[in-house]
């Protein structure tokens, strides 16, 4: 089984002029195309995540550190 040529054989092409053009109006055949997108999109930041997790990190060792503090005033 052998796989069709990405491109129409512009020979067997009907409303093709020469030149392989096409005349006004007809919609050109379809072929091969490089797809892709016309811009760079912006990437998220990374070090906004980063900095997230270490303040949450230090927000938990902040409320287990007031934590033992209030039971060791509270039993001492």
């Amino acid at each position: 089984m052998t796989a069709t040529p990405p491109d129409p054989d512009p020979k067997r092409t009907p409303g093709l002029e020469p030149g392989g053009g096409v005349r006004p109006g007809d919609t050109p055949p379809e072929s091969g195309q490089t797809s892709g997108l016309s811009h760079k999109e912006p990437e998220p930041p990374k070090a906004t995540t980063a900095r997230i997790i270490v303040a949450l990190i230090l927000l938990v060792a902040v409320l287990v550190a007031a934590m033992a503090l209030t039971q060791a005033f509270l039993l001492g």
